[in-house]
Formats: C-alpha cells, sequence, structure tokens
C-alpha cells in the first residue's frame, strides 16, 4: 500500500493588504504611544451603536472628573480653533452630541460677528487671561447666551492645544438683569407720579392760600397810616416774607413735576433751568443742543430733565466751578446730554466733599434718584 504525501503551500498576502495591515499597526502603535505619553486622554470610537468617546484613566484622572462635573463648559482649542476637548456641560448647551462636538471646529457654534470679535480678542488675549460675551449659535436653531473667560496654554506639555476656554451660560443673569430693569422702570414711574400728586397738593392746598394771605397783608401794609409806623414796617416785612415763601413752594412744585418740560419740550426746560442756576449761584451757564426733529417720550424727557437736575446741584455743592456747558445731541437712535464743569470735584479722602456755601434756592432734592435715572435712561436707550 502506498502512501503520499502533500505538502502544505501558504499563499503570500497581495501586497495591498500587506501595506494596509502595516498601516494599522503603525497607527495603533502611535495611539498607545501617545496615550502613554499623555499626548491623548480621550479616544473616539466607531463602533455599531455609532462614534463613542472613551476616557482615559491615569493620573489625571481626578482633574477630568472635576472638569466633566461642572456647571460650565470646557474646551481646549488648536490654533486654528479646532476644539480638541470639550465636556459634557458644552455639548448639551449647544445640544450637539459630545463626539460631534469634539474634532469640529469653534466656529461653527458662532456667528459672523462673534467670530470676528473672538478672533481679534484671542490676538492680543493676555496672559492672565480675557472674557467675552456673545451668542452660541445652538443646533436647534436658538441661540445662547454666554460668557466665555478664555487663557491661552503654556506650551509646555501641550503639542496642540494653545487655548483654554470656561463657557458660563448668561440666561438667568439675563433675565436677572431684564427684571432689575423692569423694577427700576417701575420705581422711577411710582417716584415720578408721587412727585407729580405732591406738587399738585402744594398748588392746591398751599400756594393759594398763601397767596390770599400775601394780597392780605398787602391791603393791611396799605390801610395802616403813616403814624403807626413799626406796625406798617412789620405789615411790609411780613408781606416779603410771605412773597418769599410763595417763591418758594413754587420753586418746590415745578421741581417736583416741572410744567415747562410737558409743555415746551427737554430742551426749553433744560435752558430755564440753567438760566435760573447761573442767575442763582454766578457760575456760567451755556447750553448747546440739537435740532430735534420730534419730542423725545415723556419718559426719556423726564429722565433726562432729573440727570440734569442732580449734576447742577453737585456742580453747586460739591465743584467750586465756574463755568458748565451742556451738550444734547442725538446721533442716529441715541440720545447724549453731556455735562461738564471746570472745577475740582470731590478730593481723595474727603469724607463727603460738601462745602459751606450757602445753599441756592434753586436747588432740587433729588438726593437718591440720580442712579435709578440712570438706571432707567440705561434701560430705555437699550428697549428703544
Amino acid at each position: 500500500m502506498k502512501t503520499s504525501r502533500y505538502k502544505s503551500v501558504t499563499r503570500p498576502a497581495p501586497p495591498r493588504e500587506v501595506a494596509e495591515l502595516r498601516a494599522r499597526l503603525t497607527e495603533a502603535e502611535e495611539t498607545l504611544r501617545a496615550a502613554r505619553t499623555g499626548d491623548v486622554d480621550t479616544l473616539v470610537v466607531a463602533g455599531k451603536r455609532g462614534p463613542q468617546v472613551f476616557t482615559l484613566q491615569g493620573a489625571e484622572h481626578a482633574y477630568r472628573v472635576l472638569i466633566e462635573s461642572m456647571n460650565e463648559g470646557a474646551l481646549t482649542l488648536t490654533a486654528d480653533k479646532t476644539i480638541l476637548y470639550a465636556n459634557q456641560c458644552f455639548a448639551r448647551m449647544v445640544k450637539c452630541p459630545l463626539e460631534q462636538v469634539m474634532g469640529s471646529s469653534l466656529r461653527r457654534f458662532l456667528s459672523a460677528t462673534d467670530r470676528a470679535t473672538l478672533r481679534l480678542l484671542l490676538k492680543r488675549a493676555a496672559p492672565s487671561g480675557s472674557k467675552i460675551q456673545i451668542l452660541l449659535n445652538v443646533d436647534d436653531g436658538s441661540h445662547l447666551p454666554v460668557q466665555i473667560s478664555i487663557r491661552p496654554l503654556a506650551k509646555n506639555g501641550f503639542n496642540h492645544a494653545t487655548i483654554s476656554m470656561v463657557v458660563t451660560d448668561q440666561t438667568e443673569a439675563r433675565y436677572n438683569e431684564e427684571m432689575l430693569r423692569t423694577l427700576t422702570h417701575r420705581v422711577v414711574q411710582a417716584q415720578e407720579t408721587e412727585r407729580g400728586r405732591v406738587a399738585l397738593e402744594l398748588h392746591d392746598t398751599i400756594t393759594q392760600p398763601l397767596c390770599a394771605i400775601l394780597l392780605h397783608c398787602q391791603a393791611l401794609a396799605d390801610k395802616l397810616p403813616a403814624r403807626e409806623g413799626p406796625a406798617k414796617g412789620k405789615a411790609i416785612k411780613l408781606r416779603e416774607m410771605l412773597g418769599q415763601t410763595v417763591e418758594e413752594v413754587e420753586r418746590i412744585s415745578r421741581d417736583l413735576r416741572p410744567s415747562v418740560l410737558e409743555h415746551l419740550g427737554l430742551v426749553a426746560v433744560l435752558r430755564d433751568t440753567g438760566t435760573k442756576f447761573s442767575k442763582w449761584t454766578g457760575v456760567s451757564f451755556k447750553l448747546t443742543c440739537v435740532q430735534l426733529t420730534a419730542r423725545l417720550p415723556a419718559d426719556i424727557e423726564l429722565t433726562l430733565y432729573r440727570i440734569f437736575q442732580e449734576a447742577l446741584k453737585n456742580v453747586e455743592k460739591h465743584a467750586h466751578a465756574r463755568h458748565v456747558t451742556v451738550h444734547l445731541t442725538k446721533p442716529g437712535h441715541i440720545v447724549q446730554l453731556a455735562i461738564k464743569d471746570d472745577g475740582g470735584g470731590l478730593r481723595p479722602g474727603s469724607s463727603s466733599g460738601r462745602t459751606k456755601r450757602k445753599k441756592r434756592p434753586w436747588s432740587a432734592q433729588h438726593d437718591r434718584a440720580g442712579d435709578l435715572c440712570r438706571r432707567h435712561l440705561e434701560c430705555q436707550s437699550r428697549s428703544g
């Protein structure tokens, strides 16, 4: 019986497959080397369920856990704005899967205007960092107001990453700011309503009776014979005091609710108040106004007038100025009221800066209104 032996022959792999295997082996070795040296800390692996993100655990695992648990977005970027790393919070902000965020460009989440602003900011970014407020483009088509804190990374230990960013959601802050503006607006409106009520009460219940008493004093002084010299002199003195009181009450009433503002507009009341200020204080007053084609909204005019009153009062009390200039301009849709004086202002270290000058009868009583009026004006200018 004869037996035959067959020698098995292994066919060599085609050169193309060998090249592909070598390329995959080289890629795997490079990935392992990068993982060991810390050049990468996250892998995106393509699988049956789609791309999945795997984070490597190592010496920096605790810091990575801390960043992932933040309530703010965290990013590391290359010089060309490619996102090397993003935490889950940022992915939730832009409503985009994390594996699609990493490796993409930050530009996809920015408008054209914000891209230009961010580019300029990054060019002159200080080592201590900088901040910017922008709107992020969210994947569902909405926009998210955020504040981005930018800091350049030290080049040692970071072969590719050059920029780190912390992204803070400003939605609640913007809401609170808007609520504050609305509340300030209501407070100012309530104050002005109360001032109007008090001004009307002063006119109806105090000014008119005082005028009647003044007329009686005048008649009494006229009827007293010359031989009643002392009594006649006292009647004349009483008439003068009553006249001054009537003028003071009328001034307070005008300051509380200036009728000139309601009937003639802002420019007229600025000129009238400035003229009286110059007459009673001796401070030179100059007003330059642009020709307004239409009346401003009533609340804007009133707010500007309150700021003007407060500024003149501060000039009289603190500045020791000799000249005051006021410019009212309207560039575009913005109204600007600039008030300048040549005084010394408040000195550093002074307790209150108050002077001992005699209080002028023109001064308006609006000590606490200045800040509220400024906030109200800001609110109206933004909404307008």
